[in-house]
């Protein structure tokens, strides 16, 4: 006997609603990401990165909406909610991991082409 999961169906109503959200959680992402990025790599001014951290709370706040749209569990929502803290640091570890690389080898660079 094959188990069946049943999952609640999702009105008809709610279909412009559930997309227009879904596509604010990936717009704002794409935001954050990029403003972020750019900031720290000096294409924009450092003030712009409050800004990167309205979009990263917009779209904190649309996927939680969204994941109570479609009617999603309790666990579920906790692990998106999680997810969405660790997308707050991971591009600040990552810039700090490549920064922290570029002067390690620095160093390193300079003695190899000096022999060269």
């Amino acid at each position: 006997m094959e188990e069946l999961i049943i999952r609640p169906e999702i009105a008809l109503d709610q279909f412009l609603p559930i997309f227009v959200e879904s596509t604010l959680v990936l717009v704002f992402g794409v935001g954050y990401a990029a403003i972020i990025t750019l900031a720290k790599m000096g294409y924009f001014s450092k003030k712009w990165m409050p800004v990167g951290y309205l979009f990263w709370a917009l779209q904190t706040y649309f996927l939680y909406d969204f994941a109570m749209l479609i009617q999603s569990n309790h666990f579920t929502v906790k692990v998106l909610m999680v997810t969405m803290l660790a997308y707050l640091f991971i591009p600040h570890l990552y810039f700090y991991l490549i920064s922290a690389a570029d002067e390690r080898y620095e160093d390193n660079d300079e003695t190899v082409q000096d022999t060269k």
